[in-house]
């Protein structure tokens, strides 16, 4: 998209803030205000146009053909609610056990997932929920899940202003699901 001062969307955005009181056009800190805020939720929302999952497509076989759970843990990530357009930040923790003598991604991988999959207008359900399904969908796994700590400014700054509230949310398939051992192992990793 593009974000010169002459853009049909720089032009949207200087009538809304305009309309809301909040651009004043000849004003030396406000002038390009139109234009920044089209460039930060072009940024914020650069993920839906990439597909994340072409991440777990490079494997490579494991050190032993059973590496029991594989997790990565305090993943950072910023979305976008698609209801308010306000950000939310926060944390996952990704994992999931490969089959036996199935191949695995790298670490990295898991990490860009998440944050390919926030960076769109999304809610933190269909988030966690976009995650394990990647993961089930392009691995050979028994499990897989996926739990996301966050702050949701459209809680905290408005509406219920609950300053501190953090929103959390899993998603479990496979053994994970079925096995509450296996579930405690997994869910103990994420505190």
């Amino acid at each position: 998209m593009t974000t010169t001062a002459n853009s049909p969307a720089v032009d949207a955005a200087a009538l809304m803030l305009g309309q809301l009181g909040l651009y004043d056009p000849d004003s030396d800190a406000s002038r390009d205000t139109p234009r920044r805020l089209v460039q930060a939720l072009t940024e914020m929302t650069a993920g839906q146009h990439v597909d994340p999952d072409r991440h777990l497509k490079t494997t490579f076989p494991p050190e032993s053909d059973d590496p029991g759970l594989i997790v990565v843990t305090a993943v950072p990530f910023i979305s976008v609610c698609e209801h308010h357009l306000l950000p939310f930040t926060g944390t996952a923790t990704v994992g999931y056990l490969p089959s036996a003598g199935a191949r695995i991604v790298g670490l990295s991988k898991l990490s860009r997932v998440v944050q390919e999959y926030a960076a769109r207008p999304q809610v933190q359900e269909r988030l966690g929920q976009q995650v394990v399904d990647a993961l089930t969908r392009h691995l050979d796994t028994r499990a897989a899940g996926c739990v996301i700590r966050s702050a949701h400014s459209c809680m905290t700054h408005r509406g219920a202003r609950a300053t501190g509230a953090e929103m959390v949310t899993s998603h479990l398939a496979g053994q994970l699901r079925t096995d509450p051992a296996m579930r405690s192992e997994f869910m103990a990793l994420t505190r």
